[in-house]
C-alpha cells in the first residue's frame, strides 16, 4: 500500500502488544492523578492536579506530533493537515499556561475538550493506519474520564 492510499480499519487489523503497552503506560498517570485529586487530601490533591494537567499537555503534544509526522512523511504534505495537527497541543499548552489566571474548572474542561477534538481529528483523517485511531481512542477515553473526575471535583469545591 502506498503512503497516499487510505487504510480502512478492519476487525482483522492487529495491534502489537508493545503498542498497547505504550498506550496503556501513557494513559496510567491520568486515572492515578484523577483519583488523587478527586479523593486525596488537600496536600495530595494540589500536586495531583498539576500532574494531570501537565501530562495532558505532554500527551496532546505527542498525539499532535504523531499526526504531524504521518502527514509530513507523505510525498506531498497537505498544509491544512499539518496546521490542524498542531492545534490540540497548542490548545493544551495554552490552557495549561492559563492556570492560576483562570479557574481550575475551565482549565480542566479545556484539556478535556482538546482531547476530544484531537480524537475527532484522528478519526476523520485520511490515510491513517487503522490501529492509530483505536490506540488513540483508548488513550482519549482514559484521559477524558480522568479529567471528568477532576472537573467534577473542581465543581464541588467551587473552583470554576
Amino acid at each position: 500500500m502506498a503512503i497516499d492510499e487510505p487504510h480502512a480499519s478492519t476487525f482483522g487489523d492487529s495491534i502489537p502488544p508493545a503498542l498497547w503497552m505504550m498506550a496503556l503506560s501513557a494513559m496510567a498517570p491520568f486515572p492515578i492523578a484523577a483519583a488523587a485529586y478527586g479523593w486525596g487530601t488537600a496536600d495530595v490533591a494540589r500536586p495531583a492536579l498539576t500532574v494531570i494537567l501537565t501530562w495532558s499537555g505532554v500527551v496532546l503534544a505527542f498525539l499532535g506530533g504523531v499526526r504531524w509526522g504521518m502527514e509530513s512523511g507523505r510525498p506531498r504534505p497537505r498544509a491544512q493537515r499539518l496546521l490542524i495537527s498542531i492545534l490540540s497541543p497548542l490548545a493544551a499548552w495554552t490552557v495549561l499556561a492559563s492556570r492560576h489566571r483562570v479557574p481550575e474548572g475551565w482549565i480542566i474542561g479545556g484539556c478535556l475538550i482538546a482531547f476530544l477534538l484531537q480524537w475527532i481529528f484522528d478519526h476523520h483523517g485520511p490515510d491513517v493506519a487503522a490501529r492509530y485511531p483505536r490506540l488513540s481512542t483508548a488513550l482519549t477515553a482514559g484521559a477524558c474520564i480522568s479529567l471528568a473526575v477532576c472537573l467534577d471535583q473542581a465543581l464541588k469545591i467551587g473552583h470554576v
